[in-house]
């Protein structure tokens, strides 16, 4: 699965960016390999609408859970759209992050 985490900068050690329109980078990461892309956000140029354009941004990537800090409504609104999970109040490092998921995950399933 492909989870995107906005990030302040383009590595797995990285702190989670609390914004997602605007964040800094995406880091796209393989839940199974822990192998990511990294990649600076096109939606922190835009004058508004940064929410849904970072939403399709990552959408085109097969991305099917996102965390972050926070979302706004129209943000929400397009992810929901492309069928994106969202996991807010996330903190600390982007692979702290993921990591902290996965065990949510596999201990829900148990």
């Amino acid at each position: 699965m492909k989870i995107a985490v906005t990030a302040t900068g383009g590595s797995l050690a990285a702190e989670v960016d609390p914004r997602f329109g605007r964040c800094a980078y995406f880091i796209i990461v393989d839940s199974e390999t822990m192998k990511f892309t990294a990649f600076s956000n096109p939606a922190t140029q835009t004058a508004g609408g940064a929410g849904p354009a970072a939403a399709r941004e990552i959408h085109k990537h097969g991305v099917k859970v996102l965390l972050t800090g926070d979302v706004g409504v129209n943000a929400q609104r397009a992810l929901d759209a492309a069928g994106i999970k969202v996991v807010t109040g996330v903190t600390g490092t982007v692979k702290e992050a993921v990591q902290r998921f996965l065990a949510s995950q596999k201990s829900a399933s148990n």
